[in-house]
């Protein structure tokens, strides 16, 4: 999941910095419960393949859970008391909007890959894991909108990938401390086409030795990430049709991305040094040019 600040989220439990807004007051009132309830479970099953000193297998086993409840709010059975805050609110979600759970199902194999596997060998690899990690995400969104058309989901996974890669470019060095191995989301293919290693990436060596080649080397990577974001550009004008705050939210989110890929450009790739985020002077820019 994509991460960046939130603007007034609706549980007490959105605490992480996020690059979109989550359930905001820019959303109809009547899919802000819903908005929270999915992202209460993904943040909550993203934080167990990511975050704390599990080992790997208990990562599985908890996630594991997550998909056996998944199962009993299909068959209308109880979850267990341990997961009935996450899951409860997902349970009235789905019997109130008729969301589909299968996107559900696709998140938890994309944190499930996350525990299991580090590295991705080419782009290619890369869209089928953000395929799983983030576009489903936003076929629940266009599920809540009543706009779940194939032109829609095109332009709606352009942007969720393209968010996601965002993220994962803002994270390079977070995500070099992750796991045993560390995680590296570059295309193992291209880095070793333009030189690198998966130490240089660990480290940090990418920057220090040759800060120009790395820099042309975020380049490359934030512009094709710019291509996806254009891809999805008619997305807020369509959804706007309907509703002018589903539309605003959007252009936001996506506003926000953009954003995060002109700071990356601006340390000229070296997020290790100046992690890229938004501050409250971004966002009332972004307010106010939206």
């Amino acid at each position: 999941m994509p991460d960046s600040p939130t603007f007034s989220p609706t549980v007490a439990d959105l605490s992480h910095y996020e690059n979109f807004p989550v359930a905001s007051l820019l959303l109809p009132h009547r899919l802000r419960a819903p908005v929270a309830a999915i992202y209460r479970f993904a943040r909550a099953a993203d934080d167990i393949a990511d975050e704390g000193t599990m080992s790997p297998a208990m990562r599985l086993d908890r996630l594991q859970a997550f998909e056996t409840a998944l199962e009993a709010i299909a068959t209308d059975r109880p979850v267990s008391d341990a997961l009935a805050p996450i899951f409860q609110p997902l349970r009235e979600a789905h019997r109130r909007t008729g969301i589909p759970l299968a996107p559900c199902h696709a998140l938890l194999s994309a944190f499930m890959q996350d525990v299991r596997q580090s590295r991705y060998e080419t782009y290619a690899d890369l869209l089928d894991y953000c395929a799983r990690s983030a576009n489903p995400v936003g076929h629940l969104m266009l599920h809540l909108f009543a706009a779940d058309t194939p032109a829609n989901r095109a332009m709606s996974d352009a942007i969720c990938t393209a968010l996601q890669l965002t993220n994962h470019w803002q994270d390079i060095a977070i995500d070099a401390h992750k796991g045993d191995s560390g995680r590296i989301y570059l295309p193992q293919a291209e880095l070793r086409q333009w030189g690198y290693t998966d130490n240089d990436i660990l480290t940090g060596v990418c920057v220090r030795r040759h800060p120009q080649r790395w820099a042309e080397f975020m380049a490359f990577q934030t512009a094709r990430v710019r291509t996806l974001f254009d891809q999805g550009h008619a997305l807020p004008r369509v959804l706007g049709g309907q509703s002018w705050r589903i539309g605003q939210e959007l252009r936001l989110t996506i506003a926000g991305g953009r954003r995060i890929l002109q700071k990356i450009s601006a340390v000229r790739g070296n997020v290790y040094d100046h992690r890229p985020r938004l501050n409250g002077i971004d966002w009332l820019r972004l307010l106010l040019t939206g």
